[in-house]
């Protein structure tokens, strides 16, 4: 099977022409999902010439099956609990995960934010990019922790995602653009030429090049 995009950039390339329609909007901002989303993203915000920033959010998973999710936290200490799940785990148990990934979404914050404030969505349009859709966990989380941060509409752009992943996302965000939503669907990597690992510096170097 030939792979649906060469890269990143041309992913994004490919959801910045279906979002054309809000293109030069002033409230409306592109937000990447670190790290695989923000290549996407950047490419986005350029063509559509709306302010790029990013949404750092850690997955709450549990303790005995991390790939499975109870909810988020996401900027300034916000916390997104599934409650239908959550209520499964002791407090103790919640409050082990909630610290771990606390203390590893506040590092990448440092990192990524630097002398950026600290990110507002009060009454704007948020564009939530990844560079795929595989359980949906993550995206669904991101969601939520924009709506608490203020924003009046949220939007999720993706490239590729599984159609049970999608369907779920519908439920949670106001509008849903994946071009490619394969039956067969098995992994985001499948769908790209080019899906290396997402360094740090590249994340940094595309918010930079932004301003």
């Amino acid at each position: 099977m030939n792979a649906t995009y060469r890269d990143r950039a041309e992913a994004g390339a490919t959801l910045a022409d279906l979002l054309r329609s809000i293109g030069g909007d002033p409230d409306v901002v592109v937000l990447g999902l670190v790290r695989g989303g923000v290549p996407v993203a950047a490419a986005v915000a350029d063509r559509l010439g709306v302010p790029l920033d990013v949404l750092v959010v850690r997955k709450l998973g549990l303790p005995e099956a991390p790939e499975v999710a109870f909810g988020a936290v996401g900027p300034g200490g916000l916390r997104v609990l599934n409650a239908e799940i959550a209520d499964r785990l002791a407090p103790e148990e919640v409050d082990a995960v909630v610290r771990a990934e606390t203390a590893e979404l506040e590092r990448r914050e440092r990192l990524y934010r630097r002398d950026r404030p600290p990110l507002r969505l009060d009454g704007r349009t948020a564009v939530i990019v990844d560079d795929g859709l595989a359980t949906g966990a993550t995206a669904r989380a991101a969601v939520g922790v924009a709506r608490q941060l203020g924003a009046r509409r949220v939007v999720l752009a993706v490239p590729v995602g599984a159609p049970q992943a999608y369907e779920i996302l519908l439920r949670a965000a106001d509008e849903v653009v994946c071009p490619e939503r394969p039956a067969d669907f098995s992994a985001v990597s499948r769908y790209y030429d080019d899906f290396h690992e997402v360094p740090d510096s590249e994340v940094v170097a595309a918010l930079t090049g932004s301003r």
